[in-house]
């Protein structure tokens, strides 16, 4: 009915309009600290649109993850933005809004396809009205609860919000494909499964859209799982144990890709050292954790005060413990009461299942850093629970239409307290993006928060401090972390700390302690060369950089470093050899390429050392040393119309020698 499918859109159109201005005020949200720096900010790789930027978007692990469709978006950004910090959160929350459209439309399709019979008569009544307010509630929730400030005010987690957008339209298009083989099956009045497809382009949309989660975030490998739970309702395509196996085999080319990202998926953290051994966390350690985490995610959506940026990994974990026992009573219950539904409805075990099943891949089974959960991990599991709250909200209300007079002040408190639940939720959502505006003040709420047990949190907030010059602060802040926790990171930023200040011996100290915690840690042999070289000893620094590149070898920045050493030492040759392999390594170092310049220089090579200077100039248009040192190398070459050309922008850009060649006061 066209009054109908009208009503589906505005809906959704509402409620993801609603949804984009609630997270308006993230538009004066900064770039933070935490991941912002190497996935956009400080990331010279998505500054080129070019093939060598599609390359690396396909075949490195930075950041310890592969997700190509994850560097287009921020690279796509960057053309656009810059880095002007509200380009790149309109996009994050136009792709909210966006999701929570979908969400709507899904729902309804969901609800049809749960009560198909209902749905079919030519006018409208109670029935066909309930879905939508089902999906209005859901996405509602969906998109103004404040457990998902995370996944939207947080530039890092572009991931989260475009895997959703894909997983939701593959579930979708999907769904369109099972539909049709419904009815196809009604039509021809058989109850069995169909094997042969019916419609195989809905199926083939569905498996390009996962692929295309997949390379955005590899936590959309639970979608195989998701559509078999959908065969089994609401599309009732799986009845017997050969039903089953047709629908798995259906999904085999799903299943496979799933593997396929696991293993890179693994390969890219282990790159990154990020995976903790069996050793350090046992199987039993994790399942207890997972299972209270599956808890916390609930009652954060009930109950969303508390909310944080980092939930520490605890420390003592026991079975016996009320803190993990009750957890695992709680959900033995929600299960079996789900279970117990089934004669009744499917949807709520549907719903519990969803919810299990798209958070496995972040339980930590397989764990990957410090956190033992996060509120972004929530961003599409959550749909389940909001489902079962959208359900239960329909139901009352539509109930509440059978109230007599005597109950209108009843139906009027139902109908406020609805009411009252956005607006509370849109208050808390707007509170907690102001959590997220700056690096500081997430980094200081976290600590208020748990000033005792989050060390990433001092330690967070040391950095922002030693940025800002304000070193003595940020020393603390260090120290209060490793008075926790003594950690390898930490002890690194101690150290930077001192070295900054001027501290060469304290600094050493630091990173031989953080050498001696992890030895195969390049970082912090990385500083103890850069300390050494300070302090004159280019020997010690040369072989501190020589270890650091034993253990990262594709680690550009050391081998740039290391060139400098040997430059340094008179090496020139070894010097020359290991810029190039830094440029080689990665072709958006800046530096790499001015200090090869400077040795193609110092080697009598001008015409490499020109082009050198001008791939600096290309990629940093604001740097007055590549101009300075073009400008000479022109005025060697006898280019003085060039050469006086560079003089200029280098000294507009401040270098004060320049301004001397120009005056002809070298």
């Amino acid at each position: 009915m066209k009054k109908l499918r009208n009503m589906k859109a505005l809906v959704a159109v509402a409620v993801s309009l609603m949804t984009f201005l609630v997270y308006l005020p993230s538009l004066g949200n900064t770039f933070l600290s935490w991941d912002d720096g190497i996935y956009v900010t400080e990331n010279s790789a998505i500054q080129k649109l070019d093939r060598a930027f599609f390359r690396w978007a396909f075949t490195a692990f930075h950041a310890a993850n592969w997700h190509p469709l994850t560097w287009i978006s921020h690279a796509l950004d960057y053309a656009v933005w810059g880095l002007n910090p509200l380009g790149h959160h309109l996009t994050n929350n136009i792709l909210h809004a966006v999701n929570t459209f979908l969400v709507v439309l899904l729902v309804v399709k969901l609800m049809e396809a749960c009560k198909p019979a209902s749905l079919q008569a030519g006018k409208l009544t109670s029935s066909h009205y309930s879905p939508l307010i089902v999906a209005g509630v859901t996405g509602l929730l969906f998109g103004i609860h404040p457990i998902h400030v995370e996944s939207v005010a947080w530039v890092s987690e572009r991931k989260d919000l475009l895997c959703a957008l894909f997983y939701l339209l593959s579930v979708m298009a999907y769904m369109k494909y099972a539909a049709r083989l419904s009815q196809r099956a009604e039509s021809k009045e058989q109850r069995a499964y169909i094997s042969m497809p019916y419609a195989p382009g809905p199926l083939l949309s569905a498996l390009c859209f996962f692929i295309l989660a997949l390379m955005s975030k590899p936590m959309a490998v639970s979608l195989p799982v998701v559509l078999l739970l959908l065969d089994w309702y609401p599309f009732g395509r799986i009845r017997s144990v050969k039903t089953f196996l047709s629908a798995l085999t259906e999904k085999i080319p799903f299943i496979a890709f799933s593997l396929v990202s696991s293993v890179l998926t693994i390969l890219a953290q282990s790159s990154g050292h990020t995976i903790a051994p069996f050793a350090v966390l046992p199987l039993t350690v994790r399942a207890l954790v997972a299972i209270k985490a599956i808890t916390l995610y609930l009652s954060n959506m009930v109950l969303p005060v508390g909310l944080l940026p980092l939930y520490p990994y605890p420390g003592d974990v026991s079975l016996t413990s009320p803190v993990y026992f009750l957890p695992i009573l709680l959900v033995v219950v929600i299960t079996a009461v789900a279970v117990a539904a089934i004669r009744k409805t499917k949807a709520v075990f549907a719903a519990w299942s969803y919810f299990l099943i798209t958070l496995l891949p972040v339980l930590g089974i397989v764990q990957v850093g410090d956190q033992a959960m996060a509120d972004r991990y929530s961003y599409l599991p959550s749909i389940g629970p909001f489902l079962l709250a959208g359900m239960s909200a329909a139901f009352l209300l539509l109930r509440s239409t059978a109230f007599g007079e005597q109950k209108l002040i009843q139906r009027f408190m139902l109908l406020a307290g609805m009411g009252a639940v956005p607006c509370i939720l849109a208050y808390a959502t707007i509170q907690q993006i102001a959590v997220w505006k700056d690096s500081f003040v997430l980094w200081d709420y976290t600590i208020r928060k748990n000033p005792s047990g989050n060390p990433f949190a001092y330690n967070s907030r040391g950095l922002v401090l030693r940025k800002r010059g304000q070193l003595d602060e940020a020393i603390a802040d260090f120290e209060r972390a490793l008075a926790i926790r003594q950690d390898t990171d930490t002890l690194n930023n101690l150290g930077i700390a001192y070295y900054e200040k001027g501290l060469y011996e304290k600094a050493v100290e630091m990173y031989g302690k953080a050498v001696l915690l992890s030895p195969g840690n390049s970082r912090a042999y990385t500083n103890l060369g850069v300390a050494y070289a300070a302090m004159s000893r280019i020997d010690l620094a040369i072989e501190n950089f020589r270890k650091a590149i034993s253990l990262s070898p594709d680690n550009s920045t050391i081998y740039n470093n290391l060139a400098r050493a040997l430059r340094s030492a008179g090496r020139i040759e070894e010097a020359e050899e290991n810029y190039r392999k830094a440029v080689a390594l990665n072709p958006y170092d800046d530096m790499a390429f001015l200090g090869l310049g400077s040795t193609y220089m110092m080697l009598g090579r001008l015409d490499e050392a020109l082009e050198a200077y001008t791939r600096v100039i290309e990629l940093s248009p604001n740097n007055p040393e590549a101009y300075r040192n073009r400008g000479i190398v022109y005025a060697r070459k006898g280019d003085t119309d060039r050469a006086a050309a560079d003089f200029r922008m280098a000294c507009a850009l401040g270098s004060r020698e320049s301004c001397g060649y120009l005056m002809n006061k070298p």
